[in-house]
């Protein structure tokens, strides 16, 4: 069952990405990456705001509640989920590992893609 609402919640979630994102650019246009960063932002609200509504004061089915926040925000945006666990690190009173999570997931992750990219660029021969 849990398999089965996270499945169904990321396809809500994947769609509400592609909503959102056609819906920003059409307003602001591809200039600055406004429409990642109001996912981003919203998706990290969302994160907070339903992984302790949903523990501490609604009573929902495990299954659920893994669909909504694995699932449906997790094929919205992984941010979110990064966001809840340095934010976690800090609550645990553990500053530096939330600076070294936060500066080493963002330097790792950007130095990944240029790797990435530089990869399949290279392959080929072009």
């Amino acid at each position: 069952m849990t398999l089965l609402s996270i499945a169904c919640f990321a396809v809500l979630g994947a769609f509400a990405r592609y909503g959102q994102t056609l819906f920003v650019q059409s307003v602001l246009g591809r200039e600055f990456p406004f429409a990642t960063l109001s996912i981003n932002v919203l998706g990290s609200f969302l994160m907070g705001l339903l992984f302790f509504l949903t523990l501490e004061r609604l009573s929902i089915p495990p299954a659920l509640r893994t669909g909504i926040l694995t699932g449906g925000l997790g094929a919205y945006t992984t941010f979110s989920t990064f966001s809840l666990e340095s934010m976690n690190l800090l609550e645990q009173g553990e500053p530096l590992k939330a600076i070294v999570y936060v500066v080493g997931s963002c330097v790792l992750g950007i130095s990944a893609a240029v790797f990435g990219a530089y990869l399949s660029r290279s392959i080929g021969g072009a």
